[in-house]
C-alpha cells in the first residue's frame, strides 16, 4: 500500500503541488493523469525521495520516505520519463549494480534481469553500452532494472513512451500480473486510451491539485456522463 499525506512543494513562490492525499490499496493499477506541468513528475519525484517535499510524507506500507528512506526504497522501483542515465555503462553490468543494491547474487540478478531482457528484446544488446540504445531501448533497460528484483510498488513516468507496440502490450500485461500478485502499480500517462482499458482507479492532477480520484466509473456518474470518454471528461475538468 503507498500512501500519500498533505503532500505539496514550493518552489519559491510558485506551488506546483499543494496538498495531495491519496492512498493506492494492494492490488491496483493506479493511473496518474494531468496535463502538461499539472504536477505529475513533481509528485513522482517526491513520492521517491528525488526531491524534498516542502510539506507532507509518503508511506510505503509503515515505512516513510522523510524518516525511513532506505526501508521505504527498499518496497519500490522508479522509472523516470527521462531514460538518459548511467549511459557509460553496459546493459549487464547496469543490471548487476542494480541487483546488488537490492542485495540480490549476481547469479540471481542476472537470472532475473535476462527474463526481462528476453522479454523485451533487448537480450542481445545487453553488452552494449546504454550511450549506444536507441530512446525505447533505454526504456527497456531501465524497466528490466524496475522489475528484476520484484518490488511491491512500481513507480512508473510515462513507462510506455517510446516503445513499440509489442513491447508496450508485453509492460502493460506484465502490470496486471503484477497487481494480481497483490502489488502496486502506479504510473504516469498522457495516452488516455491506455489509462481508459488498463487501470483500475485514476488520479487527475490539475494545476497542482488532485481533483479526483478513484474510477473512471465513479467519474462518469459525478459527472453525470455515462456516454463519454475518459478523454471527453478529462478535458472537461482540466479546462478550467
Amino acid at each position: 500500500m503507498i500512501k500519500i499525506e498533505h503532500l505539496s512543494k514550493k518552489f519559491g513562490n510558485f506551488t506546483a503541488v499543494n496538498d495531495i492525499n491519496l492512498i493506492i490499496p494492494n492490488g491496483k493499477i493506479y493511473g496518474l493523469l494531468g496535463p502538461n506541468g499539472a504536477g505529475k513528475s513533481t509528485t513522482l519525484k517526491m513520492m521517491t525521495g528525488i526531491l524534498n517535499p516542502t510539506s507532507g510524507d509518503v508511506f510505503y506500507d509503515s515505512f516513510s520516505i522523510n524518516s525511513n528512506p532506505l526501508e521505504a526504497k527498499k518496497r519500490f522501483a522508479f522509472v523516470p520519463d527521462s531514460p538518459d542515465m548511467f549511459l557509460g555503462m553496459k546493459g549487464y553490468d547496469y543490471l548487476i549494480f542494480i541487483g546488488s543494491l537490492f542485495d540480490m547474487s549476481k547469479d540471481e540478478a542476472l537470472s532475473s534481469a535476462e527474463y526481462f531482457a528476453k522479454e523485451l528484446n533487448i537480450y542481445d544488446s545487453l553488452n552494449d553500452y546504454i550511450l549506444n540504445y536507441s530512446h525505447g531501448m533505454r526504456q527497456k533497460i531501465f524497466l528490466t532494472g524496475a522489475l528484476m528484483h520484484n518490488p511491491d510498488a512500481w513507480i512508473l513516468d510515462e513507462p510506455l513512451t517510446g516503445l513499440d507496440p509489442e513491447s508496450a502490450f508485453k509492460i502493460k500485461n506484465l502490470m496486471r500480473e503484477h497487481a494480481n500478485r497483490g502489488h502496486v502499480v502506479l504510473l504516469s500517462t498522457h495516452i488516455l486510451d491506455v489509462a481508459e482499458k488498463l487501470v483500475d482507479e485514476i488520479g487527475i492532477i490539475n494545476k497542482g491539485e488532485l481533483i479526483f480520484s478513484g474510477t473512471i466509473q465513479e467519474l462518469k456518474e459525478k459527472k453525470n456522463e455515462s456516454d463519454s470518454t475518459l478523454e471527453e471528461l478529462f478535458l472537461e475538468l482540466t479546462k478550467k
